[in-house]
């Protein structure tokens, strides 16, 4: 294997373990001290914690081993040796946090009155491990897995086989914790989707401009000089006038979406103009792929 065949795969599987050490940190320093529910495979390791006291990275092990193998056979490709470096590294992270804890290295933050605050700095730990590890293309093997065999069999949304994994396991955990524990659960649960989808989409969010004008041509000319922007011009007719005319499409930063209405309402106040979000931009002026 060459050096640069190793650094890429070294990109991808270094952020993976990062993801999945941040996730393993926040369930034993968050999670399992307040007694908070996850769901998926995570939840069913933290019930069996609850009512039994088994280590949680042992019953990650000892349930996604199975599950890898069977998506192994099942899916192969890259994608499933990316979700075996999850699982591992999210069974041997768990493992090292635990033995921490008990030698008293780490002090879980445990409260009998904050749980807002608990279930926020979860939500928000827990999501940003796990976005890190969707964004470079791992999973921590669990439900996912599962998820992508029942899609590929009976044509069921990865989406539609986690809720109902979730709702059922999180329904079953209140035998051992509380209503209200269930609710900061969710709490938790939310913010961590929106962690993940923030860290999927990336942290740059920028607009694209679709102006519809007579001055087109003179417009693009003008963000070219002006901004120093890529704009493209895209041939249209008119659906009512019949007239051919051009469209100019650009994306831009935040900062520069005030500028980039000036420059057009110089050139025609008339101007029919589309603003849209655009998340996680590569290329030439943004970030690099």
């Amino acid at each position: 294997m060459n050096s640069s065949k190793l650094f890429a795969i070294t990109k991808t599987v270094a952020p993976i373990m990062l993801g999945s050490a941040i996730y393993a940190f926040g369930l034993l320093y968050f999670i399992i001290p307040n007694q908070l529910m996850e769901g998926g495979v995570t939840g069913i390791t933290i019930l069996l914690n609850y009512a039994f006291h088994i280590p949680i990275f042992l019953t990650t092990l000892l349930i996604n081993l199975p599950l890898f193998l069977m998506g192994w056979k099942v899916l192969g490709g890259r994608q499933i040796v990316y979700t075996g470096v999850g699982i591992g590294s999210l069974t041997i992270f768990l493992w090292l946090f635990e033995k921490m804890i008990d030698l008293g290295w780490i002090n879980p933050f445990s409260t009998e009155h904050d749980f807002i605050l608990a279930s926020l700095y979860a939500g928000v730990t827990l999501g940003l491990g796990l976005g890190i590890v969707f964004r470079f293309g791992g999973t921590t093997g669990g439900v996912d897995i599962v998820a992508r065999i029942i899609g590929r069999k009976f044509g069921w949304s990865m989406g539609q086989v986690i809720l109902t994994s979730d709702v059922v396991i999180i329904g079953a955990s209140l035998l051992y914790i509380s209503r209200e524990k269930i609710l900061y659960t969710l709490v938790a649960v939310f913010i961590s989707s929106r962690v993940i989808d923030f860290i999927q989409e990336g942290a740059y969010a920028a607009k694209a401009f679709t102006i519809i004008s007579d001055e087109a041509p003179k417009i693009a000319d003008l963000i070219s000089e002006e901004l120093e922007r890529g704009v493209t011009l895209i041939p249209a007719i008119g659906a009512y006038s019949k007239q051919a005319k051009y469209m100019v499409y650009c994306v831009v930063s935040r900062q520069e979406i005030r500028r980039l209405s000036q420059l057009v309402k110089s050139v025609d106040p008339r101007a029919f103009v589309i603003i849209n979000d655009v998340h996680d931009v590569q290329g030439e002026g943004f970030r690099e792929t």
